[in-house]
């Protein structure tokens, strides 16, 4: 982001720039404001935005048109003359300041140690994230399973820092999710101008893009760095099985040209947690005539007009799914025994206007300010929320006060969206507290199972006999097209294959099946050089962007290879204990949090009712975890260390 502090050599266009102006985001002009003159009275009244409602930009901040006018007027003026190679009157502010700046952005309170996180976001000075060459040593390699997002971002770190490396992908594209999942409606429920690589801004043409446009980023980002070079697509990975003689991962693959195995000193996971179809046992599933597959699997020549489809799930796919296919079929069953919490989704496939796009490419400090306002929005603002009050009088409907107010609002606006079909009501209000689950982003679904040619059934499907199809209440439905919109395997950590460390105990073994755990989510006591992307407990349970908690990810592990580089050894492995004490906190943390309440049933939990899933954390204190790695959290091994423990 050095772009955010440098000038410019060439003016910009004022006419595009007045037109993108008069239409930009007024608390994101501010914090250019403050920035580009060092005019503190801009944090102030009159200035100062009033807080949004929900989820929505605020794209006027809430402030008379008077007001507005007189910023843009002078955001206008100071970007000109950026542009013409005025510097920053504040290139660096101080993180105290940044708090600061972003309390008054959103009008509410941010945390006092929140101001490095930002600064990392704004790429300042000493906290911004900065790739570089390492000294690597002969015969260093990596091997990376899977070309997702994860995978991408691994390979180029490693390609920035000089580590030689190779991806092995099951498909025969980048992409991971966002190549397999192409169901209509399919699309990302975090803004994407937060949903992408800090490295690689993206001209967005919406603010929530669909599966298409994500899709092609994550190609473009990886074909851009050179990545198909590095790649053998088709190949899935069978097995690692770490040496300990050599100090390398022997892993096994199984490609277009057959079996063979490859070695690496170093083995990094970017599978993800999304990517194992859970399919529910149904009786008599196989007898379905039609077409019945789970939503990772949509067949792409499947025409659902004037059929009668029936879809078994609730979560985010199916909301996604049922608005999109419910105008062309004749009638659509929804088979959905579990209740969601949704939120109003004002911006649902809103287009970013033009002069908006042209401005988030025009000046780099825009496009960082909003990002970091999308951050606060979309992840950590909620937070403090889902903190269970022990005091609070009504532990059924909620966990505290602000949780309650959350209920009655999200109520208000289902009855809404319901119309004159309250008499739906019982059957779309869940009975827990909201976030209990993740919250989903309403995209019509609650006007469309209101249609006509619509049914709502809140018991599980039981039994399959041909086209007719039994719930659990005896009820019988007929349908041409069955979707499973199940969901995943998301406790499944690594399950895809068989890995096994240092003493020949198998991954699976040590995790006891479903109840993964990791250091940081990234690293595992027994399986040396290894490092898990999107390992348990890192996903984000509260909102926003999981490429931010991957980065962090990949920030910790350049960190731990770099120092294990120059202290001359093979290996990196963390210790038993560091291991054990993080993973008690996290599990003390959640203990306190929503996901853990009574009687609460969501997939973040494994069959122990452990959050596996998700992290408990802030966004900045993770960031804050995964900065740099402590030597004295690992064991380094040969062949200039004798096995020691660095603390």
């Amino acid at each position: 982001m050095e772009n955010n502090q440098s000038t410019r050599t060439e003016s910009l266009d004022e006419t595009r720039l007045a037109e993108a102006v008069s239409i930009a985001n007024i608390p994101t002009l501010l914090m250019l404001l403050v920035q580009m003159t060092g005019d503190m009275r801009w944090l102030d009244d009159p200035y100062r935005p009033r807080r949004a409602r929900g989820l929505e930009d605020n794209d006027t901040g809430g402030l008379p048109d008077d007001i507005q006018t007189e910023i843009r007027a002078a955001a206008h003026d100071a970007i000109l003359a950026w542009s013409k190679g005025e510097p920053l009157a504040l290139p660096n502010p101080d993180p105290e300041m940044l708090v600061h700046m972003l309390q008054t952005a959103m009008d509410e309170p941010v945390p006092e140690a929140y101001g490095e996180n930002i600064a990392a976001g704004l790429g300042l000075d000493p906290f911004g994230r900065k790739p570089r060459k390492l000294s690597v040593p002969q015969g260093t390699r990596a091997l990376i399973v899977g070309a997702g997002v994860s995978g991408i971002c691994a390979a180029i770190r490693f390609k920035a820092a000089g580590i030689p490396f190779t991806i092995i992908e099951k498909n025969p594209s980048f992409g991971g999710t966002w190549y397999e999942n192409c169901y209509p409606g399919c699309g990302v429920d975090t803004p994407n101008h937060l949903y992408s690589f800090s490295f690689a801004p993206n001209d967005w043409t919406h603010y929530f893009a669909l599966r298409d446009e994500l899709y092609a980023y994550f190609v473009r980002v990886a074909e851009s760095h050179g990545l198909a070079a590095h790649t053998r697509f088709g190949t899935t990975v069978t097995e690692a099985r770490w040496d300990a003689a050599t100090h390398r991962w022997q892993v096994s693959i199984d490609g277009p040209d057959g079996a063979e195995t490859l070695d690496a000193p170093i083995l990094i996971s970017g599978v993800g947690v999304l990517n194992i179809p859970l399919v529910p046992q149904i009786a008599g599933l196989d007898s379905f005539p039609g077409p019945a597959f789970h939503t990772a699997h949509w067949p792409q020549d499947l025409d659902l007009t004037g059929k009668r489809v029936t879809i078994v799930g609730n979560g985010a796919t199916a909301m996604q799914v049922v608005p999109a296919i419910a105008p062309q079929v004749a009638h659509l069953t929804v088979v959905a025994r579990s209740r969601q919490w949704a939120a109003p989704f004002p911006q649902f496939r809103k287009e970013v206007p033009g002069p908006v796009r042209w401005l988030l490419q025009a000046v780099p400090l825009y496009q960082a300010w909003y990002r970091q306002r999308l951050a606060w929005t979309f992840n950590d603002r909620i937070h403090p929320t889902l903190q269970v009050d022990p005091d609070w009088p009504h532990p059924e409907r909620a966990l505290n006060a602000v949780n309650d107010s959350h209920r009655r609002q999200f109520t208000d606006y289902i009855k809404a969206e319901l119309g004159d079909r309250q008499d739906l009501l019982d059957k779309v209000l869940p009975d827990y507290p909201p976030f209990g689950k993740r919250m989903l982003l309403d995209n019509g679904w609650y006007r469309t199972v209101a249609r006509d040619n619509v049914t709502l059934v809140t018991e599980r499907l039981v039994k399959v006999d041909g086209d007719t199809l039994t719930c659990s209440d005896g009820s019988t439905h007929q349908a041409d097209v069955l979707i499973l919109a199940t969901g995943f395997k998301a406790t499944a950590v690594l399950s895809s294959m068989t890995v096994i460390g240092r003493d020949g105990r198998p991954l699976s073994e040590v995790w006891d099946g479903d109840d993964a755990r990791a250091y940081l989510g990234t690293t595992v006591p027994g399986f040396p050089n290894m490092f898990t992307l999107l390992g348990p407990n890192v996903g984000l349970g509260h909102g926003g962007s999981i490429i931010s908690n991957i980065e962090n990810q990949m920030d910790y592990v350049m960190s731990a290879l770099e120092q294990m580089f120059a202290h001359g050894a093979a290996q990196i492995e963390v210790r038993q204990d560091v291991h054990d004490r993080y993973n008690a906190a996290v599990d003390a943390a959640h203990a306190k949090m929503v996901w853990t309440h009574e009687g609460m049933d969501n997939w973040y939990r494994n069959s122990r009712g452990r959050v596996v899933a998700i992290t408990p954390w802030r966004n900045d204190d993770f960031w804050r975890m995964t900065r740099r790695a402590d030597l004295a959290d690992f064991m380094l091994d040969g062949p200039d260390q004798a096995r020691t423990d660095v603390a």
